[in-house]
């Protein structure tokens, strides 16, 4: 990571005070339209998903069973590279899901919380158990191509239970992921933000160098695993 060399400008409390309140007015804005796209993104249609499996501990599962008996399951579909080690592993889905923990507010609200692993179920299990991850973990290797619909993995799909039948109701990519992604929530409060070289900050903040996501070759989230 750079070395700081340009921070804020001093000011008296009065005009620091006057000044986060001119943002306030800003932040609150910005919640109220995240409000409208939430109440926006309820009132979207569904569409029904056909009878597809994944692979669990228990070997073939059907995504009605994935539900563990909740009327709703928010599924992240995680990249895998066939065959590389733990450290080769897509730093972006591990960044993403590394945060999932705990459940039970999701649990609370009827929702369970799964990851469709891209590569063989008997490959990638290990991965997660050696994150130590809490949630369960299916591998979509070899299922109907209809559950992730031509989507790159890399995303969130939402889906609904209605007795025997599944509905997806919202899935995203790209940035919506940062759904999950508490740690760059938290970073976007501090004054140098997430240090990534895309940001608009002044000049002489510091910025990490490399790959945000990794730290000396590994997904960052990996380093405090290898004790286990």
């Amino acid at each position: 990571m750079t070395e700081p060399t340009a921070l804020p400008l001093v000011v008296d409390r009065d005009e620091w005070l006057r000044q986060r309140d001119e943002l306030l007015v800003r932040e609150k804005a910005h919640t109220r339209e995240g409000d409208a796209i939430a109440a926006a993104r309820r009132r979207l249609p569904m569409t029904r998903v056909p009878d597809v499996s994944v692979t669990g501990p228990k070997g073939e599962t059907r995504l009605l069973d994935v539900f563990e008996g909740r009327r709703m399951l928010i599924a992240y579909f995680h990249m895998w590279h066939d065959g590389a080690p733990f450290e080769e592993q897509c730093e972006g889905c591990t960044f993403s899901t590394c945060h999932m923990a705990p459940l039970d507010y999701l649990h609370a609200r009827d929702v369970t919380y799964a990851v469709f692993a891209q590569g063989p179920y008997a490959e990638s299990a290990p991965f997660a158990e050696f994150m130590r991850y809490e949630f369960p973990w299916y591998s979509a290797y070899g299922s109907d191509p209809a559950l992730a619909a031509g989507r790159d993995f890399g995303f969130i799909a939402c889906y609904l239970r209605d007795g025997e039948d599944v509905y997806e109701t919202y899935w995203t990519t790209g940035r919506g992921v940062e759904a999950l992604m508490t740690s760059y929530h938290a970073l976007d409060l501090t004054v140098f933000g997430r240090q990534e070289s895309w940001e608009d900050a002044p000049a002489g903040r510091p910025l990490v160098e490399g790959h945000p996501w990794r730290l000396n070759g590994r997904p960052t989230a990996q380093w405090s695993r290898l004790s286990a």
